[in-house]
């Protein structure tokens, strides 16, 4: 059944949800370039089965101005069972020993790789980390027989995570609208998070 069509104007949200754009972006081959070393005082490692606390609270330190919520709502056994499958890859950028980084890469589906969560807590923000952090995830995701490397953004993210995802190679392809419960209504986020997206009670 084809998909009906919508007409241009304004559409109201639900109190007590938030919407999004999300913009869908695919690599089709490595990208050509020098891959950027971290620089003094990074580093980035592979952690090998996560601990669903600790992956819980690097997810909401960079998270939370975002209105990260999927994996909130996962039970733990359901995060777990992500966070130890073999086809799912976590690495931790850290900052003078402290992990501020989270890079998840995603093998399930064969011949494909979801850049699946990446991103930096504020403080390393504007800083290099996140260059030297996607270079590493397009290193690790092009290391394997994958045909295409893909990714998805929204409007709730950092104003400049779609630019950057061009920069890096990925092009667009595909765009939805989401809308979801807000995580600050619910208890998975506090209400202080994201101060830029209104909410609406």
């Amino acid at each position: 059944m084809a998909a009906r069509a919508l007409e241009d104007g304004f559409y109201d949200v639900p109190p007590g949800r938030i919407a999004a754009v999300v913009t869908h972006l695919e690599m089709l081959a490595p990208p050509h370039g020098t891959s950027t070393a971290p620089s003094p005082g990074y580093a980035i490692r592979r952690v090998h089965a996560p601990s669903v606390d600790w992956y819980r609270d690097l997810y909401r330190r960079i998270g939370a101005d975002w209105l990260w919520f999927s994996r909130l709502r996962l039970t733990e056994a359901e995060l777990a069972g992500i966070l130890e499958n073999a086809y799912v890859a976590v690495f931790a950028l850290s900052a003078n020993g402290r992990d501020e980084g989270l890079l998840e890469l995603d093998f399930r589906v064969p011949g494909e790789c979801e850049l699946a969560f990446f991103g930096l807590a504020a403080p390393l923000i504007g800083k290099g980390a996140g260059r030297a952090l996607m270079d590493r995830a397009i290193q690790e995701a092009w290391s394997r027989p994958i045909r295409r490397f893909w990714v998805h953004t929204c409007t709730l993210d950092h104003p400049r995570a779609l630019a950057f995802y061009q920069r890096a190679g990925f092009t667009p392809f595909r765009q939805q609208v989401e809308i979801a419960r807000d995580p600050r209504l619910v208890g998975e986020l506090p209400p202080t998070a994201a101060a830029h997206v209104p909410m609406i009670g």
